[in-house]
């Protein structure tokens, strides 16, 4: 049974969670987009350097704390239980997943993109109400088109700017368990289709604004920072090389935002948090996720063993991080499910406004 604890945490931790999370995430994909707008180019080893950073830096642990999260949310103390409850989740789902993989490995990469289409603005619509006040998303329906609309702009965008890379990696995806055929799937890139796409898509994002603007007009402070995320998160996906932009929003947009939100429920790294401490708050993150984070690169490097495929080349072994972080968010998204249930996300007007 879901307990009500508040998603708003105080003034003066927002205050301290803008200038340590929100901020930074800004000021980092701003420069990118302003640079890549200008005609920068990488040599293609730089373009895997986010991803690489990513499996120490934020990206990997943040899941690492999965089995004190949902505890901690409905205001309890984290125990062998729920930590068991927890680990049986990672080994049911994930084994089914990985399997999927193995047998359908099209289907399975497809999968990951929607799923992480949901994740990824689930992630958003959390830090949206509890770190920026997003008070223009009133009804459920307000926020599943917030979530759609955010989640969409890292998996369809680099889709419509960047077709060709966004291929490659999908392709490189299902050559680890196959030929690399997408089969029908491949139709996604035919011009027409990416047109449709990014016409239909563009009148989601109008549509999600133009509601919350109605609904309290252009001076809420949470409908300008709803509204500002979005456009920056339209321009860096549609300049930045697909694989270098997820590799950088992956730790530093999501899953610092996701660190955030564990830290908030920790009720002493809140505490740090409100005397405007971040670090130490964050020095007891890591410290949390510090040992599933290193038995997770045991794991991968067991799945890089497992998988028919050869990983060895540097798109190819990107492309099995990636399947492996794929096999780890099935389990992550139940997870993260049950704490917007604790903290009644989904209840505009309740804890979750």
């Amino acid at each position: 049974m879901a307990v009500d604890r508040p998603t708003i945490p105080t003034r003066a931790v927002r205050r301290t969670l803008r200038t340590a999370v929100l901020r930074p995430s800004w000021a980092v994909l701003g420069a990118l987009a302003v640079v890549f707008a200008a005609g920068a180019t990488l040599p293609p080893r730089l373009r895997y350097a986010p991803l690489a950073l990513s499996v120490v830096l934020f990206g990997l642990p943040h899941g690492a704390v999965d089995h004190l999260a949902v505890p901690r949310a409905r205001g309890r103390s984290p125990s062998a239980r729920a930590a068991l409850a927890v680990g049986t989740l990672y080994l049911v789902l994930g084994a089914a997943y990985a399997a999927l993989w193995a047998v359908a490995p099209v289907p399975a990469a497809v999968g990951f993109v929607a799923l992480t289409w949901l994740h990824w603005g689930q992630g958003d619509l959390h830090a949206a109400v509890a770190l920026a006040g997003a008070d223009h998303l009133r009804t459920r329906a307000q926020r599943g088109l917030f979530v759609a609309v955010r989640g969409g702009l890292p998996m369809l965008v680099p889709l419509l700017a960047f077709p060709g890379e966004y291929r490659r990696v999908l392709s490189a995806f299902v050559a680890l368990f196959g030929d690399g055929s997408l089969g029908a799937w491949a139709r996604l890139f035919a011009p027409e289709v990416r047109l449709a796409l990014g016409v239909g898509f563009l009148g989601l994002t109008v549509a999600s604004l133009a509601l919350g603007r109605a609904r309290t007009g252009p001076d809420a402070g949470g409908w300008r920072v709803d509204a500002g995320e979005t456009a920056l998160l339209w321009a860096y996906f549609l300049t930045v090389p697909p694989l270098f932009a997820i590799g950088a929003y992956f730790p530093l947009w999501h899953s610092l935002r996701h660190v955030a939100r564990l830290m908030l429920v920790d009720d002493d790294a809140a505490d740090l948090l409100a005397d405007g401490r971040w670090r130490p708050a964050l020095a007891r993150f890591a410290r949390d996720a510090a040992p599933l984070t290193a038995l997770s690169l045991v794991f991968l490097a067991a799945f890089a063993v497992a998988v028919p495929g050869d990983p060895r080349s540097e798109l190819g072994v990107a492309a099995l991080y990636l399947v492996f972080i794929a096999v780890l968010t099935l389990p992550h998204v139940v997870v993260v499910s049950a704490m917007d249930r604790a903290e009644g996300v989904w209840r505009p007007g309740h804890a979750g406004r």
